[in-house]
């Protein structure tokens, strides 16, 4: 007769209890997964709605009636005789419907004041020169930084990412002297050339063109191509996520400054919407919605134009895609 086996415990195999409840134990696990999915959606539905918020309040409350805005917003903005702020004794009405769609807002800022639209367009004029020369210069530094390696340019490299991680308040000093010292102050010079020398533009390119894989250039060298085709014809469609990424965060940042005109452009005809938005006083609350919503109006589209370049230039790690 056959002996029976045994297992570690002395048991033979027709006594080794089978296991049991497998069915159910998958059951456990995709209902664990099902409500880890659904608490997650829930999580990330209530931060949107909570980030989404003041963007839907102020697009709905641009097209209510000063009166109406008065109405609801007017004791926030309440100053008492001294010009400072009061106590607010009651409560703020938060209201996403107009009672009566508007559109005095609009027409105040679009045709019956030229000053906002001035305002608008010397945004574009700083923004729009920032982004595009800081792009040419940082996409001409990082192919020097990645195409070349020593000790010199890795502690130059350092030190741009020391200046990035600087606040700009730190620089806003320096830059006055110096702008002061070239006689730069009140013209655009004085936003434009520190805006085309800032790191972070060059850090980012610098960091995804070393991804590139060296050999694609080596290749290219053997075929008799010289820098400037390298460049041209190899790491700049290479890195054409990277480069968008950069524009959008590039255009974000300059788009939305305040300290920098306020200091370096003294004459107030010169300074951006962005200045205006900073500046709301009690008469002018309902033409701030209708300004904030024309001034979001560029950073949506080109997010919204540029989100996949976005998240492919910050998402991908280099070399040839297939």
């Amino acid at each position: 007769m056959k002996k029976r086996r045994k297992d570690a415990h002395g048991l033979s195999a027709a006594a080794t209890p089978k296991r049991a409840g497998r069915p159910v134990n998958v059951k456990r696990r995709k209902m664990w997964q099902t409500t880890k999915i659904a608490l997650a959606t829930v999580v990330a539905a209530t931060f949107a709605f909570l980030f989404l918020m003041p963007i839907v309040l102020t697009i709905t409350n641009s097209f209510m009636a000063a009166s109406e805005i008065s109405a609801n917003y007017g004791s926030v903005f309440a100053t008492d005789a001294n010009g400072g702020k009061v106590y607010i004794s009651e409560k703020v009405n938060l209201k996403f419907i107009p009672d009566m769609v508007s559109f005095s807002q609009y027409n105040t800022v679009l045709l019956k004041s030229p000053e906002y639209l001035l305002k608008f367009w010397n945004s574009v004029i700083l923004v729009g020169p920032i982004v595009l020369f800081q792009l040419i210069v940082a996409s001409l530094a990082s192919y020097g930084f990645a195409r070349y390696r020593g000790r010199i340019r890795e502690m130059i490299f350092f030190m741009y990412i020391i200046l990035m991680l600087m606040p700009y308040q730190v620089t806003l000093v320096p830059n006055y002297l110096v702008s002061d010292w070239l006689n730069l102050l009140d013209t655009n010079w004085a936003i434009w050339l520190p805006g085309i020398v800032s790191p972070f533009a060059v850090f980012l390119l610098t960091k995804f063109m070393r991804r590139i894989p060296e050999s694609v250039m080596e290749a290219a060298q053997i075929d008799g191509a010289g820098e400037w085709q390298i460049y041209r014809r190899i790491c700049m469609p290479l890195c054409k996520g990277a480069i968008c990424s950069a524009a959008i965060l590039v255009f974000i940042d300059y788009w939305n400054m305040v300290e920098q005109p306020l200091l370096l452009l003294t004459d107030a005809e010169m300074h951006p919407l962005s200045v205006f938005l900073s500046k709301i006083n009690a008469g002018e609350i309902g033409l701030a919605f209708a300004v904030a919503t024309i001034y979001m109006v560029p950073s949506l589209l080109i997010f919204l134009y540029g989100e996949e370049y976005l998240v492919d230039g910050i998402t991908y790690q280099g070399g040839i895609k297939g």
